[in-house]
């Protein structure tokens, strides 16, 4: 019997002009992987929600949605509440407690558990995920790799039957990512845990799953093993998201070989060196734009000069001695571990926090003397990590427009329309911001921090919840915005996007800039923040850090 069964199942969310969910037959088994994934709004929260009671938006639905063969709307709510596991995308929204310990134990609590109980499944968690070192550690002081991790192990002290997680490591840096998947594969052989997962980040998790479901306006186009899905979508937008070998076994026609698809990078890997040579030497590769066409140097949009803060007194420096230039005109990621000291520096630098030593140079300027001025509301512009902050209306053209307003854009109208159409948004104008996906708010938000035209623009996780499309078009997005005088500063822990968007690429690491590099000797010469084409393709003639270095160094070798 299957775990979870929907047939036909329907969803409209009130106001809206198209169901959210169109005609949706799926079927769960127990003890199996499922990775739902597809374009941002097309249906994956909604989805995730309407099979966890508690959770379900309002709106119409119609069609069958059983659990364990019943009507999931007639399970007791205690039942569903402890059988149906749900893990959502930001781990803050989650943690209820202010202690570690008491997190664990508060689901239980609620449900009525007895005491011998709780302390043995709260005991038993604790050592399966090693939260035993920070057990009696504050929700508040943790990482966020942490908080996703105590959010995992508190819902699964409940036994669950089925695990739902929505986009679980949007906020992970690539290593604590990584972990966190595993871990969820672990589950999933060793106690035979069935795992609903929906994420945009694909490359580690498609061959860990069992089927994969492609989720597209409110429909299901394709449901399968993760290798027939790649065959059945390659060559079409969705599939500009899956893993990078299958990409680069379309690209490079290897299907008319019979060579079955490859999903990871050791098979990737296996895969280029059947086809291409070792590096004869290793050659370094350094790349200087120090200086513009005439030879003369670029001027600093900002500057960080041994700038160090800490939170409060008695506590360590979250930045300490940070140094770093970034020039006028060029693209900049900050990229490092969750906690390193990222998002406080962007914070450093839009003025919100005040170094206790250093400099801060806005524009060759002190930052301090234009702290609060006009001159530094029209020099910067700054989009949070939470893009909710952003919004302070009902609807998304409001919030725009009176952008447009205190920016004193001519013919506002227009240029809001254009922006809209850029950023793919053009449909969700009228719809409140808080009733979007993370996807799409993202893409809201950002556009309404673009209406201020400012000269340096520093972003804090600007790709998160996007779909690998609208990450595109949000790159194609970055480099007009450079091409007309804007520089970008911007916080992230997608190496993939940094490789190909970023001019250079700095390490945090403890509140320092450890380096600052061109994507090609930065990720080429990193073992872990670097993307899955640099594994496969390292030692090899054709190495590249981006896919399509790759094609193109595989076309020289060829010729060569």
């Amino acid at each position: 019997m299957e775990l979870f069964t929907a047939q036909n199942l329907t969803f409209t969310y009130p106001g809206a002009k198209a169901p959210a969910l169109k005609d949706i037959s799926l079927g769960v088994k127990p003890g199996e992987f499922l990775l739902v994934c597809g374009p941002s709004g097309g249906g994956k929260t909604t989805l995730l929600r309407l099979l966890k009671p508690q959770l379900r938006p309002f709106g119409e639905l119609s069609g069958q949605l059983l659990f364990g063969g019943r009507d999931l709307a007639s399970v007791p709510d205690r039942e569903s509440v402890s059988a149906i596991g749900f893990v959502q995308q930001d781990p803050e929204a989650q943690i209820v407690t202010d202690k570690v310990w008491h997190e664990l134990a508060y689901g239980l609590e609620n449900i009525g558990a007895r005491q011998e109980e709780i302390r043995l499944r709260v005991g038993e968690m604790a050592s399966y995920f090693g939260i035993t070192d920070w057990y009696e550690r504050t929700t508040d002081s943790l990482s966020g790799g942490q908080k996703q991790l105590l959010n995992l192990a508190a819902v699964l002290a409940m036994d669950p039957k089925v695990l739902l997680l929505d986009e679980p490591t949007s906020q992970l840096d690539p290593i604590a990512a990584s972990n966190f998947f595993q871990t969820l594969k672990k589950l999933n052989l060793e106690l035979g845990l069935t795992i609903v997962l929906s994420e945009h980040r694909l490359e580690e998790v498609f061959p860990l799953a069992d089927r994969v479901a492609i989720l597209a306006d409110g429909q299901i186009r394709a449901l399968d093993e993760p290798v027939r899905v790649c065959e059945q979508i390659r060559g079409e937008e969705l599939a500009l998201g899956f893993p990078v070998a299958a990409r680069l076994w379309e690209r490079l026609g290897a299907e008319a070989t019979g060579s079955p698809c490859p999903l990871t990078v050791r098979d990737g890997r296996r895969f280029l060196t059947e086809r291409f040579p070792e590096k004869e030497q290793e050659k370094p590769l350094h790349s200087d734009k120090e200086k513009d066409k005439k030879g003369e140097k670029i001027q600093p949009a900002l500057e960080l000069d041994r700038v160090c803060f800490r939170y409060e007194r008695e506590t360590p420096d979250a930045v300490h001695n940070a140094t770093l230039e970034v020039r006028e005109g060029e693209i900049c990621a900050v990229l490092g571990a969750n906690a390193a000291g990222k998002s406080t520096m962007l914070q450093i630098m839009a003025g919100n926090l005040k170094p206790y030593r250093g400099k801060v140079r806005l524009f060759g300027k002190d930052l301090t003397s234009l702290r609060g001025t006009d001159l530094h509301r029209n020099m910067l512009s700054m989009l949070p990590q939470n893009p909710g902050l952003v919004f302070l209306d009902e609807t998304v053209r409001a919030d725009w427009k009176k952008m447009a307003s205190v920016s004193g854009l001519s013919d506002a109208e227009t240029q809001m329309e254009q922006l809209a159409a850029r950023l793919g948004v053009s449909h969700l104008m009228d719809r409140n911001p808080f009733d979007l996906s993370g996807g799409e708010m993202q893409r809201c938000a950002l556009g309404k921090i673009l209406l201020s035209r400012p000269r340096l623009l520093l972003l804090d996780e600007p790709t998160k919840g996007m779909d690998a499309y609208a990450k595109r078009n949000f790159g194609l997005l970055l480099r007009d915005l450079q091409k007309s005088g804007v520089s970008i500063i911007l916080v992230t822990h997608d190496v993939e996007f940094a490789a190909v968007w970023a001019d250079r690429a700095a390490l945090c690491f403890r509140g320092e800039i450890l380096t600052v590099d061109p994507p090609e000797p930065f990720f080429g010469g990193s073992c872990f923040y670097t993307t899955a084409v640099s594994r496969m393709s390292r030692d090899l003639a054709c190495h590249s850090v981006t896919l399509e270095g790759l094609l193109a160094k595989a076309g020289e070798v060829r010729h060569g």
